[in-house]
């Protein structure tokens, strides 16, 4: 079973790098607003994952500056998203409040995709 879902690790991330989508062209100041919109959030992911390359194409298809965490790998990463986001389950996307006492865990690829287009990528 592992040797399967390494092969088809694998075969997600070759569709990662031929499908690529190309992302949007902004001027310089429309995308200083859209990454200061997203400095605060964060996505924890694991590469191979389908739903999490779904999540990355949204991202560079809207060429959102987000911070991408290994989960699945970095002990740290994967510790903080048991710990404050409730389970291990990837894509989720951490939003933190600009005052950083607030944080939202949105989970479900659908959803962050949803979230995304209706709140940053409309600048």
């Amino acid at each position: 079973m592992k040797l399967v879902r390494w092969v088809l690790g694998q075969l997600i991330l070759a569709y990662e790098k031929i499908a690529s989508p190309k992302g949007v062209v902004r001027d310089m100041e429309t995308q200083a607003l859209v990454d200061e919109k997203t400095k605060n959030f964060t996505l924890y992911q694991f590469r191979a994952c389908p739903f999490c390359v779904k999540v990355r194409f949204a991202l560079k298809r809207q060429s959102l500056n987000i911070e991408i965490c290994d989960a699945k790998n970095d002990p740290t990463h994967r510790e903080t998203l048991q710990k404050n986001g409730g389970h291990i389950k990837v894509p989720c996307l951490r939003i933190k409040s600009d005052s950083g006492n607030k944080e939202e865990w949105l989970y479900e690829s659908d959803e962050i995709i949803r979230y995304l287009e209706q709140h940053v990528a409309k600048v």
